[in-house]
């Protein structure tokens, strides 16, 4: 307890002060007109209140991340509070506030642009095909995900291909029409019913008596039932993202920055959301690890259950809050992947009309981007949902690694403080590369020879930096 109290502390303490560090180095003027003024479409660029943008980045950002990642992070113990907890003040709150206040910055640009402008017409090039793929998979992901639960809920009354066209027709409307009429209206409430139900089961699980492990030296160790081929680096940090830091988040912060009215709320929206989703997740870690009586019990939960934390999520809710609070919290987790799976519709709409400069105001221009990508979507969904999902893993963190580099960069040409993203960049290269190198959906080589590689990748990826850093500043003539 005093261990999830202490990470609880934390994620407060890191909002208050390490995002006011971070704050002072992104260029910020409150004087400045936003996007949402100077590019008023009446169609994504809209201006919305800041407690409305807040909620709809956070329910945006949540998904099944902070929820089934964090189930399936518990497995390796209490390790996953630490990850969790350093990861979203330190990588993924500053990830994401600089992927939103660089999109304000370049008058609401996709992510995706943005990376272009810093790494290159190379790597831009690369990142729109990646981060569209990115974009299909998160909406294929989350389609199967909340389908599957509604279908447990609707027995002998709707298969999950039922819900699946049900939340398809739901996409295409909320990926079609103008964000204030169903995004900025609905999801703050949403947004609300999420963050309820994870206070309202931590709240439960005390009142119970439930125990929760501790971290301390003697613990930090790997308690996955098949720790051989799941090491807790970098099998770990691959498996919780949504809840420490996510590429994924960064495609969906330029939606917000199309709607903030005033550069200085970009900490309390893009910092503050990710925070908040750190919270959601360390409390399903917490109640993973407790609820089945221990790790080890929740390892064999898990396995007996083909790795489903769909199941996991059921049996506790139902457990902890009743039947009717079951329902209210399982509609909290079926509201947050829904909810990300369309704007990641959305996002691969405006990344796709961006690079093609096509005007998303006609209703016929946004049907002609949405509906291929919609097809390409559908077919995934045919496809094994754990096989999606690692690819998703993999994809969503080597986003957040660029993403990383992009900011990094950034910060040197304005001659600011570089290392608050750069040591997250490098770590993120060796979590990322050493997962292609490792598992199995990659190239299956043993630790031994893993390890070394990305090690050695990692420290390619640090040297060619500052190789960078020097011939840019000697590229600058030196003012008289």
């Amino acid at each position: 307890m005093i261990t999830f109290f202490a990470g609880l502390v934390t994620l407060i303490l890191g909002y208050f002060f390490y995002s006011r560090f971070v704050e002072r180095y992104a260029d910020v003027d409150g004087n400045r007109k936003t996007p949402a003024f100077t590019m008023n479409d009446g169609v994504d660029y809209v201006p919305l209140k800041w407690w409305k943008i807040f909620l709809i980045q956070f329910l945006n950002i949540a998904g099944l991340g902070p929820i089934f990642g964090a189930v399936a992070g518990a497995m390796w113990g209490p390790v996953a509070f630490l990850w969790i907890v350093l990861g979203s003040v330190f990588a993924g709150a500053v990830h994401d506030y600089f992927s939103g206040m660089l999109s304000i910055k370049h008058n609401g640009l996709s992510i995706t642009e943005i990376v272009g402008i810093y790494l290159g017409t190379g790597t831009k090039q690369f990142m729109r095909g990646f981060t569209v793929l990115l974009m299909i998979l998160v909406g294929a992901v989350f389609i199967m995900g909340p389908a599957n639960i509604l279908a447990g809920l609707t027995p002998g009354f709707a298969s999950a291909t039922f819900w699946v066209w049900i939340v398809f027709v739901y996409y295409l409307l909320a990926t079609m029409l103008p964000i204030d009429k169903i995004i900025g209206r609905v999801y703050p409430i949403f947004g609300l019913s999420l963050l309820f139900m994870a206070v309202g089961l931590i709240i439960a699980l005390f009142v119970k008596g439930y125990h929760i492990p501790e971290l301390n030296l003697s613990n930090i160790h790997n308690y996955h039932n098949n720790s051989d081929k799941f090491p807790i680096f970098p099998m770990l940090f691959i498996t919780i993202a949504c809840g420490a830091i996510s590429g994924f988040h960064a495609t969906q912060s330029p939606l917000m920055a199309r709607c903030l009215t005033n550069e200085k709320l970009g900490r309390r929206v893009f910092y503050g959301a990710m925070i908040s989703e750190g919270v959601v997740a360390l409390i399903w870690a917490a109640i993973s690890m407790s609820f089945f009586g221990g790790i080890r019990e929740l390892n064999e939960t898990m396995a007996s259950n083909g790795g489903n934390a769909a199941v996991v999520v059921n049996d506790i809710s139902n457990s902890l809050l009743g039947k009717f609070g079951g329902i209210l919290a399982l509609l909290g987790v079926v509201a947050a992947p829904i909810t990300s799976g369309d704007t990641a519709f959305r996002s691969a709409r405006l990344i796709v009309a961006d690079f093609m400069k096509y005007n998303q105001g006609p209703v016929k221009n946004r049907l002609l981007v949405s509906v291929p990508l919609f097809a390409i979507g559908f077919i995934l969904t045919q496809i094994d949902f754990s096989i999606i999902w690692r690819y998703f893993a993999w994809s969503n963190q080597t986003l957040a690694m660029i993403v990383l580099w992009t900011i990094t960069v950034f910060l040197v040409q304005q001659k600011r403080l570089y290392w608050i993203t750069l040591i997250p960049a490098v770590f993120m290269t060796a979590v990322t590369t050493t997962y292609l190198l490792f598992a199995p959906e990659g190239f299956s080589l043993s630790k031994e020879i893993a390890y070394p590689i990305g090690a050695l990748l990692s420290v390619i990826s640090l040297v060619a930096f500052f190789v960078y850093k020097r011939n840019y500043f000697n590229r600058i003539p030196v003012q008289a």
